[in-house]
């Protein structure tokens, strides 16, 4: 209904309809005829005919129930047929591109006031633009994709790609070459790591987990072999389709038999003249169900090597069913006497690890990105909570035990940021054999800390929220969300406790061969 429809009226003329059949309420300033809904009410009509409901200002208590997003859905706001006199609503929906003014939902650099030697005015005309963009358009898109499982539409595909998203999510480099980034907002010679960590950032912001690794996350950690590796030719050949949304490609190496044992992968390729024939699985591949090609790590009489091998009709793949939404498109893939030509090797026969672990990082670093933005998000949703749920007549932040626990989440989550803006900061100033060198280790922990705070502020955020922290959907769909999928930072490209034992490793390896106490 239209604003210029919408009656003005008084608390009084909402008071004389309070009964089933005839049943008004309202909330924050706005007038709903509930007359027909009440008995498709998912909790009941009789919690709508409550005496301190019907007909009355039912503001408390349906903010005590229900997010803000609700009354925009187009089902519930046709059900408004006024305004009160004289009364404004408080409660806005945000503007896309919006800060938040909630305290700590946002890094100090986005605040009114604070400063920060990272990042410049581009940075921030970036920001705004990547929020409109993904608030307006791929919202909608992840919430839809997240409840169905359901891969993303190849329509917000082709959106993406017209912002050269994929290219972006690769950072700076060649590839970015002639491009025009976010419409020309930043240019490719401009565009650096900072620029990247707010695209990760912000996508983990709609609380949709399994949608983040389903949005081309298999191209952002397939991809680099091969413009790291790949000859000019197989580049040509295949770059361009994929960094256009056309084409779609998954990183092939844990299986069944080795986890974060790299090394220890069974899938073979064999030499037979100019081909290889490859046999053996794959697991818990990202965007595996949907992929066209695999950057496959497989075992050869020289050792370890990289191949990137396309889908074909020895290339099978089925679902794998996780924690967190088959968005993700995660699979069981099976490679059955599949052939591949020789020239589709990345890197040098036999060198397949370093291949792998030098693509680690740039990995390793992105899922601290999203976790990162997810973790801002629910100590957003935490402290918007704590200030709106009334408990013993008065809001749970009232109570030191919650504020305790709010303390511990903003402490970690300021520190994350800390040490992610420092690496961010040196691989702005290394090349890309420079941080293989230097960062492995310092990456390594970095995502082991940044995941083990996620785990700690999920269960933290979970113990706040109550029996909405476990519930799907609702008040606390972010937090339920999160809680459920955080171990997944914590296990993808490399456990926790592998990633600790590197970067002390890679100290030890560093250390003087003179250092004394």
């Amino acid at each position: 209904m239209s604003p210029i429809q919408l009656k003005e009226l008084t608390l009084e003329e909402v008071a004389e309809h309070n009964r089933e059949g005839d049943l008004w309420v309202v909330i924050d300033a706005k007038v709903y005829d509930l007359s027909r809904f009440a008995h498709l009410h998912p909790g009941g009509p009789d919690v709508l005919l409550a005496g301190g409901v019907a007909g009355k200002d039912a503001t408390v208590a349906f903010f005590g129930l229900h997010r803000h997003e609700v009354l925009l859905r187009p089902q519930y706001a046709r059900l408004q047929i006024g305004t009160i006199r004289g009364q404004e609503e408080h409660i806005k929906p945000p503007e896309p591109g919006a800060i938040s003014r909630v305290p700590y939902a946002e890094p100090t650099w986005l605040c009114s006031g604070f400063h920060s030697p990272y990042y410049s005015n581009n940075h921030r005309r970036f920001h705004r633009a990547v929020r409109a963009f993904f608030m307006k358009e791929l919202y909608p898109e992840a919430l839809r994709c997240e409840e169905s499982g359901r891969r993303i539409s190849q329509e917000m595909v082709d959106k993406l790609s017209n912002l050269n998203f994929l290219a972006m999510r690769l950072g700076p480099g060649k590839h970015l070459k002639g491009l025009t980034l976010m419409g020309g907002i930043v240019k490719p010679e401009e565009f650096d790591y900072f620029h990247e960590l707010i695209l990760n950032t912000e996508l983990a912001h709609f609380g949709t987990r399994g949608f983040v690794d389903g949005l081309l996350n298999g191209g952002v950690i397939a991809l680099p072999p091969i413009l790291n590796y790949g000859t000019p030719e197989l580049q040509t050949q295949y770059v361009s389709d994929i960094l256009a949304g056309k084409k779609y490609i998954a990183l092939a190496i844990t299986e069944a038999f080795a986890g974060s044992d790299v090394a220890g992968v069974q899938t073979t390729a064999a030499r037979e003249g100019n081909e290889w024939v490859i046999t053996g699985t794959k697991k818990w591949i990202t965007n595996g169900t949907f992929a066209d090609y695999f950057t496959t790590l497989c075992q050869t009489d020289s050792g370890p090597t990289v191949i990137l091998v396309p889908r074909s009709s020895t290339v099978s793949t089925k679902p794998v069913k996780t924690s967190y939404s088959a968005t993700a498109g995660t699979a069981y893939v099976t490679f059955s006497a599949t052939r591949v030509p020789v020239s589709h090797t990345l890197g040098e026969v036999g060198q397949g690890l370093r291949v792998i672990l030098s693509n680690f990082n740039h990995e390793r670093w992105m899922v601290v990105g999203t976790s990162l933005g997810a973790q801002r998000l629910v100590v957003e949703e935490c402290l918007k909570w704590t200030n709106q749920r009334m408990a013993f007549g008065k809001p749970l932040s009232a109570q030191p035990v919650i504020r305790a626990r709010l303390a511990l989440m903003i402490e970690r989550v300021e520190a994350c940021q800390s040490w992610v803006e420092n690496v961010t900061h040196q691989m702005n100033h290394m090349t890309y054999a420079e941080q293989s060198d230097k960062l492995a280790g310092p990456i390594a922990l970095l995502k082991q800390f940044v995941s083990r705070s996620g785990r700690e502020t999920a269960e933290d955020a979970a113990q706040i929220f109550g029996g909405r922290g476990i519930t799907v959907g609702g008040m606390g769909k972010v937090i339920e969300n999160f809680h459920r999928t955080s171990p997944f930072d914590a296990i993808l490209a490399g456990a926790e406790d592998v990633l600790g034992d590197l970067g002390v490793r890679q100290a030890i390896r560093k250390m003087p061969k003179n250092a004394r106490l």
